[in-house]
């Protein structure tokens, strides 16, 4: 992890497409380093977490290039590595488990960091889990208190959206747009030889707020198949 880590930080400061070609062979080892500790993360989480099911490295993992075509940064690479170990993928809108590793501070905060939860939901998905915060907000709130983490709330919203009622103790969890629970990390913790085993120890501490609000998702999923499947015989 020193070399990966070494690497990163080296990144962040040549952040060019000629130092990269330079350096394509640390990229390539650094890249096999982590992909082999996802794969040992995604084994862990599923020995605590059935529901994950069967993730690959493939639907875990980032690439480094970064789409420029939309952003005033040009940079072309992530100064970062990341997985982000979830029931049906990365991309499923499942709240799942997420590392993130960056031995110096970027656009998506200061350091590494890992975290449970999901981001930017879709309408009815959010729709759902704010349903959920009014069937079970002690429940959530709980889980939340007991993972050791704590809720993003930099992306939420000033009011609680109309429609929407709880106790007022329970506001703030239904003016949140997404549901992010994050515990920073300093660069010093991948040095520890059993890392991955202290992250997944972690991990396991948040799998309650996953499970409850993942209930969630799956509603909202199943309503909306049903809402197809309802459209499809009319027509």
């Amino acid at each position: 992890m020193k070399e990966l880590l070494s690497f990163l930080s080296d990144l962040h400061d040549n952040n060019n497409r000629e130092w990269f070609a330079e350096n394509k062979e640390r990229y390539l080892a650094s890249l096999a380093t982590h992909r082999a500790n996802v794969t040992k993360l995604i084994a862990g989480i599923q020995a605590f977490d059935a529901s994950v099911g069967t993730p690959t490295i493939e639907n875990s993992t980032y690439r480094i290039y970064r789409d420029t075509r939309f952003s005033a940064d040009k940079t072309p690479y992530k100064d970062f590595f990341s997985a982000f170990i979830a029931r049906g993928g990365k991309k499923s809108g499942y709240l799942g488990y997420y590392l993130h590793i960056s031995p110096k501070g970027n656009t998506w905060g200061e350091g590494s960091f890992i975290a449970a939860g999901n981001v930017c939901p879709e309408a009815f998905l959010l729709r759902s889990m704010r349903e959920e915060i009014m069937d079970n907000a002690v429940a959530i709130e709980k889980a939340i208190a007991e993972s050791g983490f704590s809720l993003d709330t930099s992306n939420a919203l000033k009011r609680v959206p109309r429609g929407y009622t709880v106790a007022p103790e329970y506001e703030y969890l239904l003016r949140q747009k997404e549901f992010c629970l994050v515990h920073q990390l300093d660069s010093d913790w991948f040095l520890q030889p059993n890392w991955v085993e202290q992250t997944l120890s972690l991990f396991q501490k948040a799998t309650p707020f996953i499970t409850i609000m993942n209930r969630a998702i799956e509603f909202a999923y199943e309503e909306k198949k049903g809402i197809i499947a309802k459209k499809s015989k009319l027509y």
